[in-house]
């Protein structure tokens, strides 16, 4: 985006959130979690330029915070902050549900309370960066209930969970059974354009963690849909209807970005029939990959 470009962006936003933001921060009661009206409008301007494109107007700005739970995004962000009233609030709200989530998930109480209390510790924040406290609830923006968000989180961290156990136990399995680990092929095999990766990439970014957990799920560890509703609170059927929006809207996506890359609509076509092979490995690739300093793993989906 040039300079002119993101400045009038910036006007906009900073309009919309001046002409929405008084309103929106009564809505949020703020206010009683000591939280200063400059710094409740810093949160907007920074969720509109995060999910607004280029070209954007005030009214479209202005649509978007009218969809914001502010009042949940206002209590995750005091709790963050480290507010004591707000962490008592967000307890007698959310505790029974993390429990039940991860219960639902692990279908064990033990390894369900180990679950849900991992989770707990990464919520009130007991790392830190640059000696900051640091807490999973600041990267939720209000698009979307608390309740959800959260159930997005519980099943990302049991499917972290499940994946590096999964890689130990092959790798133990290997090594008792004898198995020879197969050298290093001297001729190295012809790399794919870059393009193609780099088109996957920008697709996955733009997907919401949802998305790429349900991905994950079904093509990384095979999961039924039935199992991956349940872990995240909603009908089989609904997790297949969701399945086919996403894997729809990446394709369309990947497509895109190719052409944004410079491929005219012919090479698009050459590229993806030549590696068509590759790419299915390169998308499960971009699954596994962690995003650090993310609150969800950076994950693409299936071709």
């Amino acid at each position: 985006m040039s300079g002119t470009a993101q400045s009038a962006v910036c006007q906009e936003i900073t309009a919309a959130v001046s002409a929405r933001g008084a309103a929106l921060y009564e809505r949020s009661h703020a206010a009683s979690f000591s939280i200063a009206r400059t710094e409740f409008d810093a949160w907007l301007t920074a969720i509109a330029h995060k999910y607004l494109p280029s070209g954007v107007t005030q009214r479209e700005v202005e649509d978007l915070l009218g969809t914001l739970r502010v009042e949940d995004l206002t209590l995750a962000r005091a709790c963050a902050a480290g507010h004591e009233r707000a962490w008592e609030q967000f307890m007698a709200r959310f505790r029974e549900l993390l429990y039940d989530s991860a219960l639902g998930i692990a279908r064990e109480a033990s390894q369900a309370k180990d679950l849900a209390d991992s989770i707990y510790a990464e919520l009130y924040g007991m790392n830190e960066r640059a000696g900051q406290r640091v807490s999973k609830l600041t990267y939720y923006t209000g698009r979307g209930s608390l309740e959800g968000w959260l159930r997005t989180v519980v099943a990302q961290e049991f499917v972290n969970r499940y994946r590096s156990t999964k890689r130990l136990v092959s790798l133990d399995e290997e090594e008792e059974a004898g198995s020879q680990f197969a050298a290093p092929d001297p001729q190295p095999a012809p790399t794919a354009d870059s393009r193609v990766d780099a088109a996957i990439d920008g697709a996955l970014a733009a997907l919401d963690s949802e998305s790429r957990t349900i991905l994950a799920a079904y093509y990384l560890d095979g999961r039924k849909l039935a199992e991956i509703g349940r872990m995240l609170g909603f009908h089989e059927a609904t997790a297949s209807r969701k399945l086919d929006r996403i894997t729809k809207v990446l394709r369309k996506s990947i497509r895109e970005n190719l052409l944004k890359e410079g491929m005219s609509k012919r090479q698009l076509e050459e590229a993806l029939e030549s590696d068509v092979r590759d790419l299915n490995v390169n998308v499960q690739k971009a699954l596994a990959q962690e995003k650090s300093g993310d609150s969800f793993n950076k994950k693409s989906g299936p071709n």
